[in-house]
C-alpha cells in the first residue's frame, strides 16, 4: 500500500498488515511530537491516541487533525461535539442548503436538499417535551439555551439519520451525559 493511499481509500486501516501499521505509526509518531495538538495526543504516552486517530480519520476520509480536535472523552468513551456533527453534515459534500424548522421555541427539525436526487429529506422533530421527558433538561444549558440545545439535538438526529455512515456510530457529548444515572 502506497503512502498515497492511505489518505484516499476511506477503507484502508493502519492495522491491515505490518507494512500499513509501520506508516501508521511514523505518521503518529509525526503528530505526537507536535504541540498544536490537543495534549492527550502529545508525546509517547499519546502515541496510541494518534493511531486511533489516524485510523477514524481514514474511515470518516478527514484529517487525522480534524479528528483530534473534535473527539472528547465524556464518561471514558469518545465524542463528537454537536457543532463536529453539523460540520460533518455540512462539510461532506452530499446535502445542501442545511437548515432548521422551528414550531415556535417548542420543536426543531434538521432539513437540507439531498444533492443526488435533489430531494429535500428532513430528520426527526425535537420537541421540549421530549427533552423533558427524557431528563437531557437536567444541563443547565437546555435551562439557559433552549433553542440552541433543540437545534443541536435535531442536528445530531439529522446525522444518525443521514451521514451514520461518517459518524461512525460515535455518540455526541450530550448523547453521552443524557444516558448517564443521575447520582
Amino acid at each position: 500500500m502506497t503512502e498515497s493511499a492511505l489518505t484516499t481509500t476511506p477503507d484502508f486501516s493502519i492495522y491491515r498488515d505490518e507494512e500499513s501499521f509501520a506508516f501508521g505509526q511514523r505518521m503518529a509518531k509525526s503528530l505526537c511530537q507536535s504541540d498544536l495538538v490537543p495534549q492527550s495526543y502529545q508525546g509517547q504516552k499519546g502515541l496510541a491516541n494518534c493511531l486511533i486517530a489516524i485510523e477514524t480519520a481514514n474511515r470518516m476520509r478527514i484529517s487525522p487533525l480534524m479528528v483530534m480536535q473534535n473527539t472528547n472523552i465524556i464518561h471514558g468513551k469518545p465524542s463528537w461535539s454537536a457543532q463536529f456533527v453539523i460540520a460533518t453534515i455540512t462539510g461532506c459534500g452530499r446535502f445542501e442548503d442545511f437548515d432548521y424548522e422551528e414550531e415556535g421555541t417548542k420543536a426543531v427539525r434538521a432539513r437540507a436538499i439531498r444533492r443526488k436526487d435533489e430531494k429535500e429529506v428532513f430528520g426527526a422533530w425535537v420537541t421540549m417535551e421530549m427533552a423533558q421527558k427524557e431528563g437531557w433538561t437536567r444541563n443547565s444549558k437546555w435551562q439557559t439555551m433552549p433553542q440552541l440545545m433543540l437545534r443541536y439535538r435535531a442536528a445530531t438526529f439529522f446525522g444518525r439519520q443521514y451521514v451514520a455512515d461518517l459518524l461512525l456510530g460515535i455518540q455526541t457529548e450530550d448523547e453521552i451525559v443524557d444516558i448517564q444515572p443521575v447520582n
